[in-house]
């Protein structure tokens, strides 16, 4: 038996010293569904990027952390708030999401 705990796991990241996003309104991609995920990105006060993951895949926090840090390497943006609901999607997917959810933001480049 398992010792990783039943129910979601909530998983918080911050980070700094990206370019300001500036206002745009928010942007919803993705399902919630069996192995899928939804991401909506919306304007946030303050220079940094936060994102609040909540996942049924109990334990990978590691591999979030990587996703995160890929994504923010490639879109280091300010000022947003980043919510995932995730139904165990693979990082291939999770990383396809952030990118259709960044090139959804008025003047941002994906």
């Amino acid at each position: 038996m398992s010792n990783v705990p039943a129910g979601l796991e909530t998983l918080d990241f911050s980070f700094s010293g990206g370019r300001p996003a500036g206002a745009f309104q928010p942007v919803l991609v993705g399902v919630v569904g069996s192995g899928n995920l939804e991401v909506m990105l919306e304007a946030a006060a303050g220079a940094a990027c936060v994102v609040r993951v909540e996942t049924s895949a109990r334990g990978f926090g590691p591999i979030w952390q990587a996703v995160m840090t890929d994504f923010h390497t490639r879109h280091p943006l300010a000022g947003v708030r980043v919510s995932i609901n995730d139904m165990g999607a693979t990082p291939a997917v999770v990383s396809l999401r952030l990118d259709q959810a960044v090139a959804g933001i008025t003047g941002v480049a994906p």
